[in-house]
């Protein structure tokens, strides 16, 4: 058996698998499954509890006492590390893609509340320089006695994979409770961690389904490329012989819209559908854009053969109040 890296124990685990009945009904292609991962834990809700239960037990088996991560000003993830960081006594510093000016709401409201020391980077910093800022930052905190541990943003990196790789593990394991196949699993991909620990995992444990994601940013070229790099350092950690080929990443490109963060008036109509339909929320980010991306390619046929199909609702609840303004006049 595979021996996979240990982690600690923080998200409400396993999170449940519903039919969204009336959606499936509405497209009248195959049946529609939902993981509800918003469900992992209120303060630390989402698919980055999972990811950060084998990143900060290797933080804290190096002795380090302070986390330092990277996203955007309404990330899930520096929300949930600012979180797990307080509840375990750690010290927590996030670099913010944004401004001090910015409306204090949603995760970065939450960050604040939770303790966090704030750093704010223009997004020219961000995108080129975010990994070298977060170095300095460790390099200050050392110089005043800390040991800090840097958590690349989404915690989408070897070690966090294997959050994904666990939620593979307990899919297969509902998927007998339940008496389906899931012959297609789709999720956001906005980092590429969630889906680097699912596809490794199908692999090892010989699940026949297909691992789709939905890029929210970038391109295919990009995610794949990504994504691979992930999954060669996630089999670093583990003692067997095995490689990926690219073809086997699979990237419903074509949803990214206007750009990461940024909504069309058609995606937000289908959350506030959604919503009222089916009485779940997703987010404009990731998992709005990415069940959009899903219902959109089942009205062209793309998932003609496939029966069953499970989309994992990877959070993002608190980064849709700052948007609200956005659904008035829907």
């Amino acid at each position: 058996m595979i021996k996979i890296p240990e982690k600690i124990n923080i998200a409400n685990l396993p999170t449940r698998i519903e039919k969204l009945e009336k959606l499936s009904e509405k497209l009248g292609g195959p049946n529609i499954y939902i993981k509800r991962d918003d469900q992992t834990g209120m303060e630390t809700s989402g698919n980055k509890v999972r990811k950060l239960e084998f990143s900060v037990k290797e933080a804290i088996d190096r002795g380090c006492d302070t986390l330092i991560t990277c996203g955007g000003i309404q990330s899930n993830h520096c929300r949930a590390t600012a979180a797990i960081a307080a509840k375990l006594s750690l010290k927590s510093c996030l670099v913010l893609k944004g401004s001090s000016d910015e409306e204090v709401d949603g995760n970065l409201f939450l960050d604040k509340l939770l303790g966090a020391e704030i750093h704010f980077i223009t997004p020219e910093e961000y995108k080129n320089r975010r990994m070298e800022i977060m170095k300095e930052i460790k390099s200050s905190m050392e110089e005043k006695g800390f040991k800090p541990y840097i958590i690349p943003e989404g915690a989408s990196n070897g070690i966090g994979g294997f959050g994904y790789y666990k939620t593979m593990e307990e899919i297969i394991d509902q998927e007998k409770e339940l008496g389906v196949h899931f012959d297609g699993i789709v999720v956001a991909t906005g980092s590429g961690g969630t889906y680097s620990g699912l596809l490794l995992a199908s692999k090892i444990l010989n699940h026949s389904g297909r691992i789709y994601g939905v890029n929210v940013c970038d391109d295919e070229e990009y995610f794949k490329s990504k994504i691979h790099e992930i999954l060669n350092e996630s089999i670093n950690y583990l003692n067997i012989d095995l490689s990926f080929s690219k073809d086997e990443i699979h990237i419903m490109d074509g949803y990214v819209g206007k750009g990461y963060a940024l909504s069309r008036k058609e995606e937000l109509e289908f959350i506030s559908d959604f919503a009222k339909m089916e009485g779940i929320v997703v987010d404009p980010v990731y998992t709005g854009k990415a069940m959009y991306g899903l219902t959109e390619e089942i009205k062209k046929g793309s998932f003609s053969e496939c029966k069953n199909l499970l989309f994992i609702h990877t959070g993002g609840i608190f980064g849709i109040f700052p948007g609200k303004k956005l659904f008035e006049n829907l």
